[in-house]
């Protein structure tokens, strides 16, 4: 059973973390950690303070656990009772993933099959924390002896009353490790100040990525304005596809550019999509169109008087012969002589 304790008497837990957690939870980009601590009426979930901790005072946004294949990890959760009332929390650990805001997403209960199952609450998976009680739980992650090196997310969840808190649960196995991503399906949309760039990222690596974009472009006179380097709202765990799109402030309004999209991510990764589009306002468009038009009709009108013209002049084949001049008689071979007279 875990220890409870009063919030103003808790004390740290033991947390044995793998040597070296610090200073790898330290490089990951700030930008893309969201806060773990999920308070709600009646009592909160989040990490226990620990020596790894990445925040000021000791607070730590999610877990980060390294270690070589066959070891066992430790840490703690900290679920406080802010109530008036007892309360029955289960705990579980769970495969876990980003949601396409960016937000925590997890299998399941029972359809983990990676890193959620390693992680183990021996007889403690229920706990009860009476009112006005901090309850501290200690948690294994087993790491298997084949496990794969690189990034393993997953989540520790609470579940109390149909309400469930999860936090984040980062874990790596060492080994060789491997940062690496594409940009796919690469489209424009829109046109002048209102164009964007619409494309793919996916991490083909074994470890999360922080991406940065750059775009530049060329028009038909030269560079067109494209934006520099910046770091994209978004974190890409090993496998995940990420759809996004860029503004493109600096589309031209007339006329063909040739665009290119860098992204880069600590580590070595790096990818560069191409691709060029015309630009055609749409006054423009509806004009050629309405032109073309008028073009094919004044065509269909000269041809059908065309026709009408042959018809009357070639005759009818079906209708009666018409008359034509009288053929000349052939002329007559030498004419019988008429033999007049009294025989001699």
């Amino acid at each position: 059973m875990p220890v409870l304790r009063p919030p103003r008497c808790s004390r740290r837990p033991a947390a044995l973390l793998v040597a070296g957690a610090l200073s790898a939870a330290t490089a990951l980009s700030a930008a893309t950690a969201h806060p773990a601590a999920a308070d709600g009426p009646g009592w909160s979930a989040e990490p226990a303070p620990g020596t790894a901790a990445v925040r000021p005072g000791g607070a730590r946004p999610y877990f980060f656990l390294a270690g070589a294949p066959g070891t066992v990890m430790e840490d703690s959760f900290a679920l406080t009772n802010t109530g008036d009332r007892e309360r029955t929390v289960t705990l579980r650990g769970a495969d876990a993933h980003d949601a396409a805001d960016g937000s925590l997403a997890v299998r399941p209960p029972g359809e983990s099959a990676g890193p959620g199952v390693w992680i183990g609450f021996g007889a403690a998976d229920t706990v009860r924390i009476p009112p006005r009680t901090r309850a501290v739980v200690p948690f294994t992650v087993t790491v298997p002896p084949d496990a794969l090196p690189g990034d393993h997310p997953a989540a520790v969840l609470a579940t109390e009353g149909g309400r469930e808190v999860g936090v984040r649960v980062h874990l790596r196995v060492s080994g060789p490790t491997l940062a690496a991503l594409t940009v796919e399906d690469v489209a424009v949309r829109g046109r002048g100040p209102a164009a964007v760039l619409a494309y793919t990222l996916v991490n083909r690596g074994n470890v999360r990525l922080a991406p940065a974009l750059r775009l530049r472009a060329e028009g038909l006179f030269g560079e067109l304005p494209g934006r520099g380097a910046r770091a994209l709202p978004v974190e890409l765990l090993p496998g995940q596809r990420v759809a996004l799109t860029e503004p493109w402030p600096g589309a031209p309004v007339l006329g063909r550019a040739r665009f290119t999209l860098t992204v880069t991510a600590p580590g070595g990764a790096r990818a560069v999509a191409s691709g060029s589009a015309w630009f055609v306002p749409r006054e423009t468009v509806a004009r050629a169109g309405l032109g073309l038009l008028g073009l094919a009709a004044a065509t269909a009108a000269a041809l059908f008087l065309v026709r009408g013209r042959r018809a009357r002049r070639e005759p009818s084949q079906d209708g009666p012969p018409t008359a034509g001049p009288a053929p000349a008689p052939d002329p007559d071979p030498d004419p019988d002589h008429e033999l007049t007279g009294a025989s001699r």
